[in-house]
């Protein structure tokens, strides 16, 4: 048993809801004021538990669901010290608030595979507070001490009668408890779900179509938008000619709005064809004669020319560099690329009373009210955001140009309207995973010891593309209390952005002499955060790298990993796990090699070794196992879930992902030729969770880093040609 004893200001507090039921909310030191109706003046709940008379067990769950899992873990986390099965839990989605910010970044958003590690705590610290109270509650009904009652699948229960209660019956009296000056977790023996429980709660919602996503919403009376767009990002109507679009079936209206021209209509292909038939004259503006290669040209010449920022320096990587001949210097490239999000981006918005209501699929309802209230000049207390299930997020949901455009949109009208994004649009107008351009060189001792490394990076940072929308959720106002928040919020994700070297800096490796510097070099398209952001292709870039020098120095890439990760016990645990699990030491098929890299992401250590052949230059990956180190898994099933499909989401980009431009617009349109990995490419892949009892880290984003490097090295191995350039293609 774990006990926590609680001040005054951190006690639970407890309140009679309109049906009489028992309102909790955990109370922690430093948060922000509780949520309209709740009591005043209190500090921010990590989450809402509320039970009620009719014996409904109800968690507002602060985190989207988007594939991931949270839907699941957070009711196992709140169900494991509440003593009921998780599936008796009804999950609500938050609305916006302060008391549901994510307390790693001071706003209410999704990412960084931070959901369950930054609730880990509170939501079972929420359900023990809960459960004693119920028993303080049953104890007063018996006339008994509280060590007399038994609380377990949602019934109170005296140890020596055969007397009972439901948590719905002893609401009321329990909300009128005092509350508990300390309260006990369990410890792990004690666990009956976390890291047990792998029943998927919104498996039957979404198999049986009853659960709601973005693209799901419909109102009454509803119209449908589609946007036409500048070819190039940022460009803007210099003429416009919509008398044949005018005249089509079913449309209501052709608006010019900030990013373009939108058609509504009374259906949503009646749109599509009448913004065909527009005749738009597009002034390109700043990008109109950017194409891929002046990125690159724009990249080498800045390595060439700055400094940059150094972002790790240990010993004196220019003395070690210059004392010896024997090295190597080469230049890893990586390319834009798109979410690709199975739900397209979407958004229905009504005005009407006087408020603005939007439904929408996004990372960030609080960063969703602010492009919101922007667009349409409403308070914040009149813009009310209805987050939806998420098919596909992968940071992509975190920026929120789609609500933008159907808020600029929808306020020309009283009736609700849905902004549609085609697959086309997806791709051609999407804010993509930066490029990056890398170059490193190594140095080695006479004895054939890595000497020394250093890592140059040309890449944007994502903050910068990022800042204003996150600063008018944080700041919405210029008042003196807003720019504290600014300081105190924002800052923790834009001071400093290591989106462009994460992954790079904290190089495990034990080699003497290690600089890692960033040069900022940003060419202005648009970019924004992607699954496992920096670690994407710095993960590349370096675990490719350090096969080579295990190539250098005659060594099996295996071996001599572990000898160079003597000080990083977990990063050795995965490794060997990922080894012993693919027979790295029994020769693969004819025809095939294996290649293994290893990465830690989000707190959680990967390794993985992909198994490869390769026919008329064309690279099939049969088998990946991968071993993983995330601490406890609270729902296990889920962690291999999200493993494999990290593994797919890299893979995806390993052998296709490629955004390329031409005059400043996106070559690719379709999955034709931005393709995603299909079935029958799909390799077996066996995940070993290796984790212990540690406090649990992120899983939606670690499985992707290493997949890349693994079938570089494996390529490598097979073939002899070092693969540099993503995506990794054998013919050029």
């Amino acid at each position: 048993m774990e006990t926590i004893a609680l001040s005054r200001r951190d006690l639970l507090r407890a309140s009679v809801s309109v049906g009489g039921g028992l309102l909790v909310a955990l109370q922690l030191p430093g948060c922000a004021s509780l949520p309209q109706g709740t009591e005043a003046g209190s500090l921010r709940p990590n989450a809402w538990l509320e039970i009620t008379p009719d014996n409904r067990i109800i968690l507002t769950l602060d985190r989207v669901e988007m594939g991931q899992g949270t839907y699941t873990g957070m009711c196992t986390l709140l169900a494991e010290e509440l003593d009921v099965d998780p599936a008796a839990i009804e999950v609500v989605f938050a609305p916006v608030d302060s008391a549901y910010e994510q307390p790693d970044f001071g706003m209410q958003i999704t990412g960084g595979s931070a959901s369950l590690s930054s609730n880990w705590v509170r939501l079972r610290e929420a359900g023990a507070m809960g459960r004693a109270m119920l028993v303080a509650a049953a104890a007063q009904v018996w006339s008994v001490p509280t060590s007399s009652v038994i609380a377990e699948n949602g019934v109170c229960r005296l140890r020596t009668a055969d007397s009972s209660l439901t948590y719905g019956e002893l609401a009321e009296l329990a909300a009128r408890q005092p509350a508990p000056a300390n309260i006990t977790l369990k410890s792990p023996e004690e666990y009956r779900y976390i890291g047990k429980y792998n029943q998927r709660l919104d498996a039957s919602l979404k198999s049986f179509g009853r659960a709601d996503f973005g693209i799901d919403v419909q109102l009454p009376d509803m119209l449908y938008a589609v946007m036409a767009r500048a070819p190039a990002a940022g460009g803007t109507v210099r003429a416009l000619d919509d008398r044949e679009a005018r005249n089509m079936p079913g449309v209501a209206a052709i608006i010019k709005v900030p990013r373009g021209v939108a058609v509504v209509a009374d259906k949503y292909w009646r749109a599509r064809q009448a913004r065909d038939k527009l005749k738009i004259e597009w002034d390109s503006g700043e990008l109109g004669a950017l194409d891929t290669a002046s990125v690159f040209d724009l990249y080498r010449q800045t390595l060439a020319s700055e400094s940059g920022d150094a972002v790790r320096s240990e010993g004196d990587a220019a003395r070690a560099l210059a004392s010896t001949s024997d090295r190597i210097t080469v230049e890893y490239r990586a390319p834009f690329l798109a979410h690709a999000t199975m739900e397209p981006q979407n958004c229905t918005v009504w005005f009407r009373d006087g408020r603005c209501d939007v439904w929408a699929p996004t990372q960030g309802p609080d960063v969703a009210r602010a492009v919101a209230r922007r667009e349409c000049g409403l308070s914040a207390a009149d813009i009310h955001i209805h987050t939806t299930f998420i098919g596909g997020g992968f940071g992509r949901r975190l920026s929120q140009d789609f609500v933008g455009e159907a808020v600029s949109i929808a306020q020309h009208f009283d009736r609700p309207v849905k902004l549609i994004w085609s697959r086309e649009e997806d791709i051609q107008h999407d804010l993509f995973r930066p490029a990056s351009l890398h170059r490193l060189t190594a140095a080695f001792s006479p004895d054939g010891d890595a000497l020394a490394w250093t890592h140059d990076i040309a890449a944007p940072r994502v903050i910068d593309h990022y800042a204003k929308e996150a600063a008018g959720a944080v700041a919405p106002g210029w008042a003196p209390q807003a720019m504290v928040r600014m300081a105190a919020g924002v800052a923790k994700m834009v001071t400093p952005d290591q989106s462009a070297y994460e992954g790079a800096e904290d190089l495990p490796y034990a080699i003497p002499h290690i600089r890692v510097r960033h040069m900022k070099a940003d060419s202005g398209v648009p970019i924004s955060y992607w699954r496992s952001v920096g670690h994407s292709f710095n993960a590349f870039v370096v675990e490719s790298f350090i096969d080579e020098l295990a190539h250098h120095a005659g060594q099996d890439p295996v071996a001599y990993r572990e000898r160079l990760l003597r000080d990083h016990p977990r990063h050795r645990r995965v490794l060997r796990a990922a080894a012993q699990k693919a027979d790295w030491n029994v020769p693969p098929a004819p025809g095939r090699a294996r290649g293994v890299a290893c990465h830690k992401s989000f707190g959680t250590y990967v390794a993985q070794v992909a198994e490869v052949s390769v026919e008329n230059d064309a690279i099939r990956v049969h088998r990946v196992v991968c071993a993983v180190d995330c601490g406890l898994a609270v729902n296990p099933d889920t962690v291999i879930a999200q493993m494999q499909g990290g593994v797919i989401f890299g893979l995806t980009a390993a052998l296709y992902g490629e955004i390329t431009h031409t005059q400043g617009a996106v070559r690719q349109s379709n999955f034709h030729d931005y393709p995603v990995l299909r079935m029958n490419e799909t390799p077996e892949i066996d995940v070993v969770l290796v984790g212990g009892d540690a406090a649990p880290t992120g899983v939606g984003e670690p499985g992707t880093p290493p997949i890349a490097p693994a079938v570089a090295n494996a390529v490598f191995r097979l073939t002899g040609r070092r693969l540099r350039d993503l995506p990794l293609r054998l013919k050029t």
